[in-house]
């Protein structure tokens, strides 16, 4: 699990890509769509005023509410609309629970709650950024399937997420970032199947991400009324916090504890039989 003070590192650098791809001190309002690495646990649903809950991936706060309370140049109001477990499209992807809402829901909940710009988010062209994080389950879900060739299943993803893209073009969004998908065949998941099936999941992540990139600025190129349009490459803040784990103050990072998967009460607990919850990436 990714410490507080780590993740303040990973979305320092975040933001200063964004800064320099967007402007960055005008952007008032944010909507995000993803999965696990994204959610906060806001559901719209219940209002636009709901509160953020907190739930995250990372025991703590997430790189979503880094960049709307400790880095935002102004008074940002940022609406999470991503799920735990989320894919682009359920039916392309399933995902680990027929409830999970993915991309395909999460922009139909844009598209029911907050593009009309109602009261409390009435947001604009020019003062809004859109936010998309996904892929890793997409990715990691159809590893080892036997119908499909990964590239062309990945095309297939891209037109469905990118349907997406464009529908919230046509809402009135103009600046964009994109996020690729983390070296995750470096997790525990993955170690745990053997170094073919690392190797493997590794070959396939960068398939998804040379195709996202390529979409990415196929949409660019065929929508010159764009505003900003961010990349921003996940792998190399991953591997550094990988490859010098020892430095950012880690003892284990091919391990987990079970104990601890659904956060703990605080950023020291510990349980019988596992180290401290922060010793873990």
């Amino acid at each position: 699990m990714l410490s507080r003070r780590l993740l303040a590192l990973a979305t320092s650098l975040l933001s200063t890509s964004v800064v320099s791809g967007i402007p960055w001190n005008a952007t008032e309002y944010m909507f995000v769509f993803g999965d696990s690495y994204t959610t906060d646990g806001y559901n719209v649903s219940a209002g636009i005023d709901s509160p953020n809950p907190g739930y995250t991936s990372s025991n703590g706060p997430n790189w979503v509410e880094f960049l709307s309370d400790t880095y935002n140049q102004t008074a940002l109001k940022t609406f999470d609309l991503a799920y735990g477990g989320a894919t682009i499209d359920s039916a392309l992807v399933p995902p680990y629970l027929p409830t999970v809402l993915s991309v395909v829901d999460q922009v139909f909940q844009f598209d029911e709650y907050l593009a009309s710009k109602p009261t409390g988010a009435t947001w604009n062209s020019t003062n809004s950024l859109f936010a998309v994080w996904i892929g890793i389950n997409d990715v990691g879900n159809s590893a080892g399937w036997a119908n499909i060739t990964q590239s062309e299943f990945y095309g297939l993803l891209m037109e469905r997420l990118f349907s997406q893209v464009e529908n919230l073009y046509q809402n009135g969004a103009r600046h964009f970032l994109f996020l690729t998908v983390p070296p995750t065949n470096r997790a525990p998941l993955f170690i745990e199947q053997g170094p073919k099936a690392a190797a493997q999941m590794g070959t396939d992540i960068a398939t998804y991400n040379d195709q996202l990139t390529q979409s990415v600025r196929s949409f660019q190129a065929n929508h010159t009324d764009l505003g900003s349009v961010t990349i921003f490459d996940t792998q190399p803040i991953f591997n550094t916090l990988l490859d010098e784990w020892r430095t950012f103050g880690f003892v284990n990072i091919t391990g987990y504890c079970a104990a601890y998967e659904n956060g703990t009460p605080s950023l020291t607990y510990q349980v019988d039989g596992c180290a401290p919850v922060s010793s873990y990436l």
